[in-house]
């Protein structure tokens, strides 16, 4: 059966950042998956949807810009991981758990937390495909030589919660183009040898 979701994107920034918005066909309600900048561009994304909350990936500056704007022209509740809400600039509504449900119409999304990149960086699975943030790319895992990094953790959690998924599913990461596991997970070894 085909899913009932939309997923609507666009990349902004410098830093080529993608934006996702997942729609419910049923209903119209929808979740915004980070807010990185260019508000208008995530503003026109969102037309014609409900949006029902705002879910971060992780706190990193760069998917994070257009919080604020985005919060007061949609009034809908912000989450992220706990480990990541001290990088935001206001208190969030509420804190991302490994295995929340967020419901959005008859459509739903569950979180994974997958550590390593930053210590909050969450993934989000829907009915196919798994929005990754900065935990997977094509050609590899998140950057980790930085504060809070942790190349074992990405490595961890990247085989035992992103490849245990079935290898059609699609992936959208936080930067650059969509992958499938099926695609990345053969290489998971030479990763391993290549290091951070």
């Amino acid at each position: 059966m085909a899913s009932k979701i939309e997923l609507r994107s666009a990349s902004v920034g410098s830093m080529d950042n993608n934006v996702y918005v997942l729609v419910d066909n049923d209903t119209g309600d929808s979740i915004l998956v980070d807010a990185p900048t260019e508000p208008e561009t995530i503003s026109r994304l969102t037309e014609g949807t409900n949006v029902r909350y705002i879910l971060l990936t992780h706190g990193d500056g760069d998917h994070i810009q257009a919080l604020k704007a985005m919060q007061r022209q949609l009034g809908a509740p912000v989450g992220i991981h706990e480990a990541d809400s001290y990088r935001l600039p206001d208190r969030v509504d509420f804190f991302i758990h490994e295995g929340d449900v967020f419901q959005f119409g008859s459509s739903s999304v569950s979180a994974l937390h997958t550590p390593g990149h930053t210590p909050g960086s969450i993934c989000l699975v829907g009915d196919g495909f798994v929005i990754s943030g900065d935990t997977l790319f094509p050609g590899g895992p998140g950057e980790t030589r930085r504060p809070g990094g942790d190349f074992p953790a990405i490595i961890a959690n990247v085989r035992d919660k992103l490849f245990t998924l079935p290898d059609d599913t699609k992936v959208y990461p936080g930067h650059g183009k969509s992958t499938t596991i099926g695609a990345e997970r053969p290489h998971l070894q030479e990763w391993m040898e290549r290091g951070h």
